[in-house]
């Protein structure tokens, strides 16, 4: 797949990425536009700015889904403007962002990809500063998009960009298309509900754009609910001793990989008293 727009709704483009099946999204006001989430790299991001540039000259703001590096580190290719996040995305990109850099430039040196490590590690971390707690509402001209947390998940800090009259949800990585859900770091018992909230914001023709993957819709995701559900009561079992590891793995949805990473998640949680 090479790199290709899609138009989902009225004035509504995803930007479909090669790299990781990322997709990156652009809402067209009448007086402004906002870019969802930046990619992973200075180069990434600046390719993404172009890219937005040749589409609309209309004033740009930013929203960063979560903190992980392939949504936030291409940011700096977008100032000056604003930036919105939630407010535990700035706390953990000031805690982790420099080990995420060290972290995924490590990665690709040891995929054999230098010239992708060097970008990573050769970019500049860009802290939000429009701070959102649990909802803003962004008037791009005669379109308002709705920035949402809906509660813990894929991460502690997840905004969707919900566009109403384009009928459009951006639900960054809450949804994946195309691969399993990433569990690393994630909150598995609580993911369920959170798509949950996120149904109620959708209709039986809403476009929901995953963070990874081609555009679904709420069978999708409500298909995607109760496998993370599934593997997410597997996990408790796991983890008070009530079912073998590998036994949780056989009975998965999901590939063993994603599974244990769902009950590592779930124990680490847990000890941590979250």
């Amino acid at each position: 797949m090479s790199e290709r727009w899609i138009e989902v709704a009225d004035r509504v483009l995803v930007r479909r990425h090669k790299e990781l099946d990322l997709s990156l999204g652009l809402v067209l006001g009448e007086d402004a536009c906002l870019v969802v989430d930046t990619g992973g790299d200075v180069v990434h991001g600046t390719n993404w700015a172009t890219e937005v540039r040749a589409v609309t000259a209309l004033p740009w703001q930013v929203v960063i889904t979560h903190a992980h590096f392939d949504h936030s580190f291409g940011t700096a290719a977008f100032l000056p403007c604003p930036v919105w996040a939630h407010e535990a995305c700035r706390a953990e990109l000031v805690a982790e962002g420099a080990q995420q850099r060290s972290h995924w430039a490590q990665v690709y040196r040891e995929q054999g990809r230098p010239e992708v490590a060097a970008r990573i590690t050769g970019t500049d971390l860009v802290l939000p500063e429009q701070l959102v707690t649990d909802r803003a509402e962004l008037d791009l001209g005669g379109r308002t998009a709705v920035l949402v947390n809906l509660g813990v998940a894929h991460t502690s800090h997840d905004l969707v960009v919900h566009v109403p009259n384009a009928d459009v949800l951006f639900a960054g990585d809450l949804v994946e298309h195309g691969a399993p859900p990433a569990f690393e770091g994630s909150s598995p018992a609580t993911w369920p509900a959170v798509l949950t909230r996120l149904l109620e914001l959708v209709g039986s023709r809403t476009v929901v754009v995953p963070g990874h993957g081609e555009p679904v819709n709420a069978g999708f995701v409500t298909r995607q609910r109760g496998q993370i559900a599934a593997v997410a009561e597997l996990a408790t079992a796991v983890q008070a001793g009530d079912l073998p590891e590998q036994e949780a793995v056989h009975r998965s949805p999901f590939p063993a990989e994603a599974t244990l990473a769902a009950i590592k998640a779930l124990t680490t949680r847990n000890r941590s008293g979250e």
